[in-house]
């Protein structure tokens, strides 16, 4: 009964540094993987011969992957537990299956057959098998964070740093009708001071993960040559390979450092009742919420997809832009985040900086269409605007989502995660449609410098991005958001 004592006295006190080290650098592989993936994959299998067409059949398949596994394997964390298991067996899964996917097609290798039916087949076979493990590492690291900032929200209306952790995490990919979500996070302290903290220090990984990819990419493309589909092959076989050696170092670390949550979860949400879904599907805010945020998704995947292919074969800009482009994007994201951070939202602030923010993406996209390739130096300079209104769209959009759960913290679960499902579907179809009409770009080699020829990638970066801006920022107008009650911080987040 003591020692049962000591152990609950133990989980409400600040956790120290080095746990707090060992929970953040856990995710670090899924963030490496999962920046070169949005990044690269589509450029990387039209570059080795596969068809626009294919490549899309290949994102596609691991966009729905993804979507449905985060939904049994969030039920299955929920019933059995065992999240380092989880969280390794996921981790073991992306680092096999992502190096199959940019290491050549596997089965071709063993059937000896180079057909593009048997290579679509190939990549987007282990393109589902990574985004399972993606899915499965995902949930049992930090599906519940959201949740978990909600009840710390709810215990001390910390809004400011609610919208600023919000932004920086994944979403919560749970579909669920419960309270909250066993994630590790949760389980590990019912300190909530100190659950922020973890939440915290993963997103500064998360920063750390995204810059260690695209350096990699940015000496790879310098020093390794390209010419020939083997050799772009080869390029990109070194990034996925020292990106899951950084990657897998972190998890081993993590694997060692952290221990089995003993904390029962169903104990922490104790006297709380299920809300239905339809409690929310009756909510005009739910809808419009929904419908923000799935189109500030479309943005930020779109653009993040078709970068690549823009900088390279519309302003035929050096390889290593490729890395220095997104590079430039997500630090002008990540400190504009962080200046956030220190506004005391109120619901006019949040719509007030998402349009803006909004504004400034139809801006940016402008200028995509109709920059020139002999002012392609002039790309370096709207990428810190695309960074800036990313991260401006991005912190509010999840403060709205905060804002339309409220106190409903029984029903926080299936917010976030019916959105997330949504995300990960409509933004697979949409860069499936998009990339099934891509076509050969060879043309734009050989017209002149001032020409504007517009592009499928000019429309893709620039006019479908700006578009969901215009239409994310007409339905934020509409918003009846409620200004939440701000206190201040008072217990130290460290102990």
């Amino acid at each position: 009964m003591i020692h049962q004592s000591e152990d609950d006295e133990s989980l409400t006190k600040p956790l120290g540094r080095c746990s707090v080290f060992y929970y953040g650098i856990g995710h670090m592989l899924n963030d490496i993987t999962s920046a070169c993936w949005f990044t690269y994959l589509l450029v990387f299998l039209t570059d080795i011969g596969l068809s626009p067409s294919d490549a899309a059949v290949v994102m596609l398949s691991g966009q729905v992957a993804d979507g449905l596994t985060t939904i049994f394997a969030g039920e299955l964390i929920d019933r059995f537990g065992h999240f380092k298991v989880w969280h390794i067996a996921g981790s073991v899964l992306v680092a096999v299956s992502f190096s199959s996917v940019f290491g050549g097609c596997l089965p071709c290798k063993l059937i000896g057959s180079d057909s593009a039916m048997l290579q679509t087949i190939g990549y987007s076979v282990f393109a589902a098998i990574f985004n399972v493990g993606w899915a499965a590492t995902q949930v049992s690291h930090i599906a519940g964070e959201y949740s978990l900032l909600l009840d710390f929200y709810h215990d001390t209306n910390a809004y400011p740093l609610f919208c600023e952790l919000g932004k920086m995490s994944v979403s919560l990919f749970m579909v669920s009708s419960q309270i909250a979500v066993p994630s590790m996070v949760n389980c590990i302290t019912l300190n909530s001071t100190s659950r922020v903290v973890l939440a915290s220090c993963r997103n500064a990984f998360t920063m750390v993960a995204n810059l260690s990819l695209y350096a990699v990419a940015f000496v790879v493309f310098n020093i390794v040559g390209a010419g020939t589909p083997a050799a772009v092959e080869n390029q990109y076989r070194w990034i996925a390979y020292i990106s899951i050696f950084i990657g897998s170092c972190f998890v081993v670390v993590f694997a060692i450092g952290t221990r089995e949550p003993r904390l029962k979860l169903e104990a922490h949400v104790k006297g709380y009742v299920r809300i239905s879904w339809m409690y929310w599907f009756k909510k005009i805010l739910y809808h419009q919420v929904a419908l923000v945020y799935v189109l500030t998704r479309l943005v930020t995947n779109v653009s993040q997809a078709f970068l690549a292919f823009y900088v390279i074969n519309d302003l035929q800009m050096s390889l290593s832009s490729k890395a220095l482009v997104p590079a430039i994007i997500f630090v002008c994201s990540f400190v504009v985040s962080i200046l956030l951070q220190e506004i005391k939202w109120t619901s006019q602030r949040l719509k007030g900086f998402y349009t803006a923010g909004g504004l400034l993406w139809v801006l940016c996209g402008i200028g995509i269409l109709l920059l020139p390739r002999n002012m392609k130096a002039y790309m370096y300079i709207l990428s810190i605007f695309i960074g800036i209104a990313n991260a401006l769209i991005m912190v509010t959009g999840v403060g709205m989502q905060s804002v339309l759960v409220g106190r409903d913290l029984n029903g926080c679960a299936f917010v976030y995660g019916s959105l997330s499902f949504m995300d990960k579907m409509i933004c697979g179809v949409a860069l499936f449609i998009l990339e099934s009409y891509q076509r050969s770009t060879s043309e734009l080699h050989n017209c002149s410098l001032s020409y504007h020829f517009f592009s499928l990638n000019r429309y893709a970066l620039g006019f479908v991005p700006a578009v969901c801006a215009l239409l994310g920022v007409i339905v934020t107008c509409s918003m009846n958001l409620q200004t939440p009650i701000l206190v201040p911080l008072e217990e130290p987040l460290l102990g």
